[in-house]
């Protein structure tokens, strides 16, 4: 415990000398506050940590919070366990599972950890929208992202269009040109296969690194809801796959991999969607297909289902990207983007 104040304590000090209150990512924010009640005791060793509680807890989306906890769980701080979530305590240590509301505990922030994040936040309230906008866009071409536009458009100040703009570089949606502005696009059949090429490789080897740490329950209640038309999309249920099963691989950098990996693909097939593409109803049962082998515990014939339904959509995806090739560019995208 001594090393781990030491630790908190060195990288508070390292925060406070190198960034200004709200700049550093916000993981690191999070991850900050979790080290703090961590050290203190305020989350005990068991306390079962969700990523829902906590991004309620500090007002944020699940992302950064999933960064937060594969960062400490890199650390050594929080380990993995059968069920949903990490617990409080070293990774050799043995730990009786402490479920109980957050609301339960004295969790501390920090006052300058919660200025932070109310900064941080005010990017969040708009970053999935322009996420949307511009994924949307990149089917269609090349686009010019403008700066001082996004944040008229948005209402926010060029500070916040900037983080915006900053964390979508991050993830791969947008790239610096060679005048040093802001592109997005286009999308083309080599990148989306390229993309498809990589999930074919590094999900069937995560699912098989996590297929000791999957909660049996959560996939028999994820079954019983594609039964009850509860999971009604191929999208819906690509993301209960990857937090329910993806995810609970204990290798952080290739769970952050995939999930850089997707983001462009998720993204453009929201946009296909919301042009009036019909439904994948053939995904939707191989997902029903993948579950029951995961459920069933037979993670070998799992995974190779999985690459097989990952070439398949990849087959797919360039057969709706020709068709979006003969929809004339909308007239709905947003004025801060131009086409190049």
């Amino acid at each position: 415990m001594e090393q781990l104040y030491r630790h908190f304590g060195a990288s508070t000090a390292m925060n406070q000398k190198n960034t200004k209150s709200g700049q550093e990512p916000l993981y690191e924010t999070i991850s900050q506050i979790l080290r703090h009640n961590i050290a203190s005791g305020h989350l005990p060793e068991g306390l079962v940590l969700i990523e829902g509680p906590i991004a309620k807890l500090m007002q944020t989306s699940r992302a950064p919070v999933q960064a937060s906890l594969r960062m400490l769980h890199a650390e050594g701080l929080v380990q993995r366990f059968r069920g949903r979530g990490y617990l409080v305590g070293p990774p050799n240590k043995a730990c009786v599972p402490i479920r109980r509301s957050l609301d339960e505990f004295d969790v501390e922030i920090p006052e300058a950890s919660r200025s932070a994040l109310v900064v941080r936040g005010t990017w969040l309230r708009v970053y999935d929208q322009v996420e949307a906008e511009i994924a949307a866009c990149q089917i269609f071409g090349e686009f010019r992202v403008i700066e001082t536009e996004m944040a008229d458009y948005l209402g926010v100040s060029r500070t916040v269009a900037r983080d915006v703009l900053s964390r979508l570089n991050e993830r791969g949606l947008i790239r610096k040109g060679a005048s040093s502005h802001w592109l997005a696009g286009p999308l083309t059949a080599k990148t989306l296969s390229e993309k498809y090429e990589l999930r074919g490789i590094m999900e069937p080897a995560a699912l098989r690194l996590a297929a000791d740490h999957i909660d049996p329950i959560q996939i028999t209640t994820l079954r019983a809801q594609i039964d009850q038309d509860k999971l009604k999309s191929a999208a819906a249920l690509d993301d209960a796959f990857m937090r329910h099963c993806l995810s609970r691989a204990p290798n952080s950098a290739l769970v952050e991999l995939i999930g850089n990996n997707r983001l462009l693909l998720s993204a453009v097939d929201k946009a296909l969607n919301g042009l009036g593409l019909p439904a994948d109803t053939v995904a939707i049962e191989q997902y029903r297909t993948l579950f029951d082998l995961i459920g069933a515990r037979q993670i070998e014939a799992a995974t190779e289902f999985l690459r097989e339904h990952l070439r398949e959509m990849s087959h797919k995806s360039l057969v709706r990207l020709k068709i979006v090739a003969l929809v004339p560019e909308s007239e709905s995208l947003p004025r801060y983007l131009s086409s190049v």
